[in-house]
Order: C-alpha cells, then sequence, then structure tokens
C-alpha cells in the first residue's frame, strides 16, 4: 500500500508505479467516487480504447429450461 498527502490546494500525486501500471497519462480524466470511508478514482477509458476487451470470453451459461 502506498500513502499519498492530500496537499494544501487538495491535491494528490498518484505514484509512478501506480500511473505505469494503469496505464495514466497527463490530461486523462478520472472519475471520482466517495464510499463512508474510501475514494476511488477510475479512469474514464474512449470507447475505441474497449474494442475487443472480451474477446474470448466464455458466453454459455447454465440456462434454466424456460429460458431458453
Amino acid at each position: 500500500m502506498v500513502t499519498v498527502t492530500v496537499s494544501p490546494k487538495y491535491q494528490v500525486v498518484i505514484p509512478k508505479e501506480i500511473r505505469k501500471e494503469m496505464e495514466l497519462k497527463p490530461g486523462q480524466k478520472l472519475q471520482i467516487f466517495h464510499d463512508e470511508e474510501r475514494i476511488i478514482f477510475i479512469p474514464v477509458r474512449n470507447i475505441r480504447d474497449l474494442r475487443g476487451f472480451v474477446k474470448g470470453i466464455n458466453t454459455s451459461v447454465k440456462r434454466e429450461k424456460d429460458r431458453i
């Protein structure tokens, strides 16, 4: 776990190893949520970047007989 400090302007720096792992770029948008005691940052991805991200997913699902 990495600890960061909130600046007097309420800014935080995302550590380099996390930026690399998440492939974050300068100017990239992040959605931010809070959940009780946590702050969650989610990168906003371009819809074109998501193309094919579920390629090869297993779509065979065991279905109930009345749902076929």
